[in-house]
């Protein structure tokens, strides 16, 4: 029992960190229609930029503190990740409004080689370090129930809650302020929302500099775990089966489908595993998502497209 309840944390744990990568493709597809296939790069940018931000601060001012280091290099990171949102929406995609859907996505594929190619240039090709002060000793837990206890990585769990809180609050603000309601409204209907007067191209920049905000978190965590590499950007096939199980249009589908994938992946490596010669969970969530693409295409809590003609 106790070896199973480490398999389902260890699951639960990786599943909240797909789900930060799969909201940022949610968000931006929920505000502008557009498959942002630029997602992974964006965390690897944005882990990048504060990698190398909290390298170059002491050496610039002076400061040999690293809990200031990795303060200032995120909110410097968090800027640039703004500055990155506005111009893709400034440069690209306002230049794109009602163009067809295999339009949008070749230039998110652009945007993808282009922030890859500029973080090289602007901050070399090696593999950094993010290090900030999270744990990374497992402990063990309820050892007076489970004999010998639970093993639990204290940097997942510290890496879930700051996803779960990221969550949250990204839930609080679409539900709650003025500019999460005006989001959802041109999430519903483009027109309906220009119609009454909210300004889409604004929208647009605010989603994706929300989406910016999710890539720094979520390169910050990842990077703390694997080091700042240029594989980092693969992280986003982690979550496209995500976001096919959960639906494109849902924040509660990405968090769900999240979850159901990491445990999926972990228990199946466990137990199923040893009798077909592992591997499963490298592919077991594509798997998976092929299922759901044949019997139920829009997901979990996707919204059901009916063309009548």
């Amino acid at each position: 029992m106790a070896f199973f309840l480490e398999t389902l944390l260890g699951g639960l744990m990786a599943g909240m960190l797909y789900s930060l990568v799969a909201l940022g493709f949610v968000l931006i597809f929920k505000a502008s229609g557009v498959f942002n296939f630029a997602q992974g790069a964006m965390v690897l940018f944005a882990a990048l930029t504060m990698a190398r931000f909290a390298e170059w601060f002491p050496m610039w001012t002076g400061i040999d503190n690293q809990l200031v280091a990795n303060m200032v290099a995120f909110v410097m990171a968090g800027v640039v990740m703004f500055v990155v949102a506005w111009l893709i929406e400034f440069l690209v995609l306002r230049h794109l409004v009602n163009q067809e859907g295999a339009t949008l996505l070749m230039a998110t594929l652009g945007i993808t080689y282009f922030l890859e190619g500029l973080g090289q240039t602007i901050f070399g090709s090696d593999i950094y370090k993010i290090d900030v002060g999270m744990p990374k000793e497992p402990v063990f837990v309820l050892e007076s129930v489970f004999e010998g206890g639970v093993l639990v990585n204290q940097e997942d769990v510290i890496a879930a809650v700051i996803a779960a809180a990221l969550v949250a609050l990204l839930s609080v603000f679409f539900q709650k302020t003025v500019t999460g309601r005006a989001l959802r409204a041109v999430a519903d209907d483009h027109q309906a929302a220009q119609s009454i007067g909210i300004p889409l191209n604004r929208i647009w920049v605010i989603v994706w500099c929300v989406a910016g905000v999710v890539a720094l978190v979520a390169g910050m965590i990842w990077g703390s775990k694997l080091g700042v590499q240029f594989s980092l950007a693969t992280v986003a096939l982690r979550a496209l089966p995500v976001v096919i199980l959960g639906g494109l249009t849902s924040v509660p589908g990405a968090i769900i489908g999240g979850l159901v994938i990491g445990v999926g992946e972990k228990l199946s490596e466990v137990f199923l595993g040893p009798y077909v010669g592992g591997g499963i969970e490298i592919w077991f969530a594509y798997v998976l998502a092929l299922v759901f693409l044949l019997f139920r295409p829009q997901g979990l809590f996707g919204e059901k497209i009916i063309d009548r003609v």
